[in-house]
């Protein structure tokens, strides 16, 4: 159980938004520091478009992590195997994911901390420490899906050996160095530019599919057979634990402060209210792109020979044969290089926020950028040389699990700081989202769990690559 200390340095370095007269590191430091209130918000007589555009962007640097590749083996499992049951299930986790995300924008907001820093100011240093070491684990498998990903997607595409398409992603930390240096507006353009891609390859994919519409909604709404089937219930916890993704808890509190935020009661309520609509109509995006990922393998291959589907390049290798559309495997590859080049940049960025927040380190930015992309390119290397593209495979859904292990140490600091008046003065959560919100912690970790104790007896029983084959 984590115990926050109670120190009551006063805050006096102005501006001064937290209402908490509590947090041991207050004002040291701010999140992102070379680019942190650096996008002015219009006056008071803009209208609530201008207010959108502005507030427009960190949502969509958030809903890349719900449709990282580390999604899509998870997704391609349950439309292959099971149709479009398990629908319901990547909606109710997007909806999960919406709710966090509102409490991540809402802590940086009004605290002017981000989760990592919070954290660092709310508990000792030894609990701080083994925190912060979990979270660059879960970052560093993240990272590690991605990379992974986005080099299966260049060997798709272009014949590019696993082991330089791994090496060439880490040219991203000098693009994230270049772009960050000009302005975050322009990361944020280019990561909605690139889910406009996404979006677009699966808009066309499922067309091509052609998905039964009826069985599709029906999809959408909860069954009991989810929880009373165990092969089923094993893919859901699974679509569960690589959708909610703890790193993004982390990124959001803190590039919700890029914007100037009026440091007064108003200024963020207004803020709270934008960050939550840009958070959760990106978020509907990621629904959508993960929803088609699963209903074009649930069109495509379900009931038709091919429902051990599970991995990324057999999808792609029979996707045009069996939908009969020339373009549909190069656009799922297209689609998929787009998703792992979008999440690397987020993920580098989460990196950045972890390392300062937790330990207050402070490195060049491209020191930073190139500690994290290191972390999680050693092993990937390591498995595209050894193991080559099935080894790849198997990497991604081992990078969930570690993802799922981490996901309660950041959804439980992040509940009970909001739930804390002291910390959040009048923007403290309410009764109902205080209950809704432990609702959903109890839950995901309670899944996240079993599906950790299922994979140990999947271990035990059959061994690493059976247990891996069956979890697929």
């Amino acid at each position: 159980m984590l115990t926050p200390t109670t120190t009551t340095l006063p805050l006096t370095d102005p501006p001064a938004p937290a209402p908490d007269p509590g947090w041991r590191h207050a004002r040291r430091t701010v999140s992102l520091s070379e680019v942190h209130g650096s996008i002015p918000m219009p006056g008071a007589g803009a209208t609530f478009w201008q207010r959108f555009r502005a507030y427009w962007g960190p949502g969509l640097l958030v809903a890349v992590g719900y449709m990282d590749p580390g999604n899509w083996a998870t997704d391609l499992a349950g439309g292959a195997r099971f149709g479009y049951t398990l629908l319901s299930v990547v909606l109710i986790s997007n909806l999960f994911a919406m709710l966090l995300q509102h409490l991540a924008a809402k802590l940086g907001i009004v605290t002017g901390r981000d989760l990592a820093q919070a954290c660092r100011d709310a508990y000792s240093r030894p609990v701080a420490i083994a925190l912060w070491l979990l979270c660059e684990i879960a970052i560093a498998a993240c990272d590690l899906a991605e990379v992974i990903g986005s080099a299966i997607a260049l060997n798709l595409l272009f014949g590019l050996p696993l082991p330089w398409g791994v090496a060439l992603t880490t040219l991203d930390v000098l693009l994230v160095l270049l772009l960050q240096n000009k302005g975050f507006r322009i990361i944020e353009s280019l990561i909605a530019g690139l889910i406009f891609l996404i979006f677009s390859c699966f808009l066309y994919e499922i067309i091509a599919s052609r998905p039964d519409w009826l069985g599709l909604a029906a999809g959408l709404v909860p069954r009991l057979q989810v929880v009373t089937n165990p092969a089923m219930l094993f893919v859901a916890i699974g679509i569960l634990g690589a959708t909610v993704m703890p790193h993004n808890l982390y990124l959001h509190s803190a590039i919700v402060q890029v914007r100037q935020i009026e440091p007064t009661e108003a200024g963020r309520r207004q803020a709270i209210k934008f960050a939550t609509i840009d958070s959760t109509v990106a978020l509907f995006l990621a629904f959508f792109i993960n929803a088609a990922i699963l209903v074009t393998a649930a069109a495509a291959f379900h009931g038709k020979g091919y429902d051990d589907v599970a991995d990324i390049s057999d999808a792609h290798r029979l996707l045009t044969p069996v939908l009969g559309a020339g373009a549909a495997s190069v656009v799922f590859a297209i689609a998929l290089l787009a998703s792992g080049q979008s999440s690397t940049l987020t993920g580098t960025l989460a990196g950045q926020i972890v390392m300062e927040g937790f330990l207050n380190l402070r490195l060049k930015p491209w020191q930073r950028r190139l500690i994290t992309r290191l972390v999680a390119v050693g092993p990937a290397l390591v498995v595209a040389i050894i193991y080559g593209e099935r080894g790849a495979g198997k990497l991604l859904v081992i990078s969930q699990v570690v993802l799922s292990l981490q996901l309660s140490f950041a959804v439980v600091p992040l509940v009970l700081f909001t739930s804390d008046r002291r910390k959040m003065g009048v923007f403290v959560n309410s009764r109902l989202v205080r209950t809704v919100a432990w609702a959903v912690a109890g839950l995901i970790i309670g899944l996240n769990a079993f599906l950790l104790w299922q994979m140990a007896v999947g271990l035990a029983r059959v061994g690493f690559h059976g247990t891996l084959t069956y979890s697929l």
